[in-house]
C-alpha cells in the first residue's frame, strides 16, 4: 500500500473504520494503491480495478469492470440506471464488511482474474443510440451540426442523448438541443468546462 494514502485513511471523516478494513482487505492482493478522482484506487499492471469510496450512507467498494465479474451471491449493484460496466459492493458497518470478507475476497479476485485475462466489457449494444425525432430533425436541418455531434466521442454522444431523451415533452428536447449546440460545435461533453 502506499504511504502517501496514509493521510487519506487517517483524516478521513467519512467511514474511516470501513474504509481502513477495506484498505487492509485489498492489501493481500497483488495492487497497487494510489489516490485518483479523490478516493484510494487499485490497479493492477496499470489497470482500475476498484476503488474504495464512502457516501453519506455507506461506503464500499466499486468495481470498474463488475459487469464481467461473477456475482452468485447478488452483492454487485450498478452505480446508476444507465452504468455498463461498473459495479459496487455497499457495506453500512464494519461488522458488515467483516460478515461478507469471504465473499469480498471472492470478488476481489475475479476482479484481478478478468484483468490478467485481458476481458473488455461490450459497450456496442448500448453504442447504438435512438435519437429523438427533434435531434435528427435538427440533423437534417443542418449538416454541420451532424457531423459535429457525430464527431463526439461516443461517451459525449450517449450524454447528450440521454440528456435531450429524458425530457417528456418534444418543447424541452427542441430547447435543450438548442441550449446545447454551441458546445456539441466545440467538441465538449455535457459536464466539460
Amino acid at each position: 500500500m502506499s504511504p502517501d494514502l496514509d493521510s487519506y485513511f487517517r483524516d478521513t471523516r467519512s467511514w474511516p473504520r470501513e474504509k481502513r478494513r477495506l484498505r487492509k482487505i485489498l492489501s493481500d492482493y497483488p495492487l497497487s494503491e494510489e489516490l485518483k478522482w479523490r478516493e484510494p484506487c487499485y490497479t493492477f499492471k496499470g489497470a482500475n480495478v476498484g476503488i474504495i469510496f464512502g457516501m453519506k450512507d455507506s461506503c464500499g467498494l466499486g468495481l470498474f469492470k463488475g459487469a464481467l465479474l461473477d456475482d452468485p451471491h447478488g452483492v454487485l449493484i450498478p452505480p446508476g440506471k444507465n452504468t455498463q460496466a461498473a459495479r459496487r459492493i455497499h457495506f453500512t458497518s464494519l461488522q458488515e464488511i467483516n460478515e461478507k470478507e469471504a465473499i469480498l475476497r471472492e470478488i476481489i479476485q475475479n476482479a484481478i482474474e478478468v484483468e490478467k485475462a485481458g476481458l473488455k466489457v461490450d459497450f456496442k449494444a448500448r453504442n447504438e443510440l435512438v435519437f429523438p425525432e427533434e435531434l435528427l430533425a435538427r440533423f437534417d436541418a443542418d449538416p454541420e451540426f451532424k457531423a459535429a455531434f457525430k464527431a463526439l466521442t461516443p461517451g459525449r454522444q450517449r450524454g447528450y442523448n440521454l440528456f435531450f431523451t429524458g425530457a417528456k415533452q418534444s418543447r424541452t428536447r427542441s430547447a435543450r438541443i438548442e441550449k446545447h449546440m454551441a458546445r456539441i460545435f466545440e467538441g465538449k461533453g455535457m459536464h466539460d468546462r
